[in-house]
């Protein structure tokens, strides 16, 4: 048996929303198609307080937002004006080049909120980097749930455990949220090539060794592994198949293709790019 590999996540700051960064690391690039990995951590924010990510740029990606409480106002450069519920998925992807802007609505900024929820990107595979921009919303309605001897699955995006989720992925994925009550097990089969856990909250056993909490484990490939809850657990597992290369990652950037990059920083410095409908400010380069 091989052991996991472990990635502590980095603490970080998005304009005032704690979040937690194991995705990139040194120790792991990437997970399948998952390149970036944040959990915005459970945050009380006062009325008139909330988040407000001005109009930034992205290529070679998608971005998927989900959130286990509070609101994201979701406004990009396709026109797309979309309030994103608790249990929806937000699904963005880039192709050659799109603008977005994420805040707090209104109604939510007038009486205070709580805040908690997961930010991803998946890179686009290498014949689809330079495809059409696209923005779908996914109610929490329409996703996929099994339950069983006391172990919730929904699958987010993706496919596994006989379930498949509606979110248009580009490429093999796995992106589920696990439920396990007290003393339940789950089996993670081998049916992805690639997969991690990351356990939000509880405490859990995985082939008998103990999970910690809010740190990203990277499970052997082709071995099948047993995850238990010694408490009520509540944990993502994500993954896919390998990407079809390396890729370069800058900024709000993703590209198999160093030039690429370079482009897409000279075109937002100039201002030649896509803008969001409405917006005016902008994050420059960092």
């Amino acid at each position: 048996m091989t052991a996991p590999l472990i990635v502590r996540p980095r603490a970080e700051d998005v304009e005032g929303q704690p979040i937690l960064r194991p995705l990139p690391s040194a120790k792991c690039r990437s997970v399948g198609p998952f390149v970036f990995f944040d959990h915005m951590l459970q945050t009380s924010y006062a009325a008139g307080k909330g988040m407000n990510i001005r109009q930034h740029p992205h290529i070679g990606l998608s971005t998927l937002t989900y959130l286990f409480e509070g609101q994201i106002q979701h406004k990009d450069s396709l026109g797309s004006d979309q309030v994103v519920n608790a249990g929806d998925v937000s699904w963005m992807t880039a192709g050659s080049a799109i603008a977005h802007v994420e805040r707090t609505p209104q109604a939510l900024l007038e009486r205070g909120f709580v805040m908690h929820g997961l930010q991803v990107w998946l890179a686009s595979p290498q014949s689809q980097e330079e495809g059409p921009g696209h923005y779908s919303h996914h109610p929490a309605s329409s996703l996929p749930v099994s339950e069983n001897l006391g172990v919730i699955i929904r699958m987010i995006a993706g496919s596994g455990f006989c379930l498949e989720s509606p979110v248009p992925v580009l490429s093999s994925t796995l992106y589920a949220e696990l439920h396990l009550q007290t003393a339940t097990t789950l089996l993670i089969p081998t049916e992805h090539a690639e997969r991690a856990l990351y356990v939000l909250s509880g405490e859990a056993l995985l082939d008998g060794e103990p999970v910690e909490t809010h740190s990203l484990v990277i499970l052997p490939s082709d071995e099948e592994m047993t995850l238990f809850a010694d408490s009520d657990c509540h944990a993502v597992l994500f993954g896919g198949a390998p990407l079809d290369g390396p890729r370069r990652m800058n900024w709000n950037f993703v590209s198999s293709d160093p030039a690429r990059i370079d482009e897409a920083r000279r075109r937002w410095a100039a201002g030649d790019w896509p803008t969001v409908p409405g917006e005016s400010e902008r994050i420059e380069l960092p």
